[in-house]
């Protein structure tokens, strides 16, 4: 329980604003590619693969591979995992808003 005198813990992977929008993005939506997070994000490949990578080797994100014609599409979730760390970060930031 966080109380005035202990501030509430963030979790460090998610308290970076981009992996943040990235965790509710995928929180609203349940599953995407990389170009529809790329063009709602509006980053860059690069920034969004660094992030990604990031969420996929912590466990928080899923990645599912369909194939077809051309190369693999990637389908990118929230893993249970990181479900329940963004609904504890939002959680914290509440706390600590006091909302």
């Amino acid at each position: 329980m966080t109380n005035q005198h202990t501030p509430a813990k963030l979790d460090p992977l998610l308290h970076q604003p981009v992996r943040t929008r990235i965790a509710a993005f995928l929180a609203a939506r349940g599953e995407t590619t990389f170009g529809e997070l790329k063009k709602a994000l509006e980053i860059s490949d690069g920034n969004l693969d660094s992030h990604m990578k990031k969420l996929v080797a912590s466990g928080y994100i899923i990645v599912r591979k369909v194939e077809g014609k051309g190369r693999p599409q990637s389908f990118y979730s929230l893993s249970e995992p990181g479900r329940t760390a963004f609904r504890a970060y939002v959680a914290a930031l509440q706390t600590m808003l006091g909302l």
